[in-house]
């Protein structure tokens, strides 16, 4: 038995590890939250859970259990003809209190090629809808928001392609925008669909408006995640804690990835808006 395991490769065994730890963990009472501003991105996979149910719903309760300040959507609409939107985002506000960045588009969608900006407490300053390069439909979601407990953040969420020359034009893009307004505490989240790491990385572009990526987290399959599909990062040292993926008994059916999370300091952002 230990000569068969021993010949599975080291990342699967660590990643089968790390999953007992946390379902043994899941029997555990909650942690308390950390203080700040919770940030979280989730691909909801068009609320089709791993066995293939549609779901809007239990899509809903895993956004009600990461009870983010602000979440970044990805597959929120359908793919083709009006996009329409899958969630009942109404509701969604009435209770939890998010409400979506408004977008131009069709109207019966929900973002902007399934992207969607959701947050609580604060003003939307400035809005922009890019188009992404490559072979697929991809776009991202530009928002400069004002949230009411501190802090002037600037949120680019993104889905980037399949395809590796797809994600590297998508990245440099990204980079080239940030470009006239690198000053500005900037939070890039997303499913941005690279398990490369280091200099064979897609996102290795990053580095120059980022800095050092920060460690990448497990968050794809959902039922047993071995690759780092979705990412957070900030373009500030300090701005954001480490990463985790939001791994309970509902998320790992509800969509084909995780929900990754982390908490942004905005007394850090205050700190850098007024050196800015």
């Amino acid at each position: 038995m230990h000569a068969r395991n021993s010949s599975l490769p080291a990342k699967i065994l660590s990643s089968i590890r790390n999953r007992n730890k946390r379902l043994d963990a899941a029997h555990l009472e909650q942690e308390p939250r950390s203080e700040g501003t919770l940030i979280a991105s989730y691909n909801v996979h068009k609320c089709i859970g791993n066995d293939r149910r549609f779901d809007p719903e239990r899509t809903s309760r895993v956004i009600h259990e990461i009870d983010a300040d602000v979440i970044a959507l990805q597959e929120a609409d359908t793919r083709f003809g009006e996009r329409t939107g899958i969630l009942d985002l109404g509701r969604l506000e009435r209770e939890t209190g998010l409400i979506p960045v408004p977008v131009n588009g069709m109207a019966k969608a929900h973002g902007w090629h399934g992207n969607v900006v959701l947050f609580k407490r604060g003003l939307v300053r400035d809005v922009h809808q890019i188009n992404l390069p490559g072979l697929e439909p991809r776009g991202a979601l530009v928002a400069e928001l004002d949230l009411e407990n501190g802090g002037a953040l600037r949120i680019i969420a993104a889905h980037f392609g399949l395809l590796r020359h797809s994600r590297a034009q998508q990245a440099k893009m990204l980079v080239e925008l940030m470009a006239d307004k690198s000053e500005v505490p900037t939070i890039l989240l997303g499913d941005l669909n690279e398990w490369r790491l280091g200099d064979r990385s897609s996102l290795h572009t990053f580095q120059s408006a980022f800095g050092p990526q920060p460690m990448a987290v497990p968050s794809f399959p959902a039922r047993l995640p071995l690759l780092a599909l979705d990412r957070i990062m900030a373009n500030r040292g300090g701005v954001v804690t480490a990463v985790e993926a939001h791994d309970t008994p509902l998320a790992r059916v509800a969509s084909d990835h995780l929900p990754v999370k982390a908490v942004v300091n905005l007394k850090r952002v205050e700190e850098l808006s007024a050196k800015g």
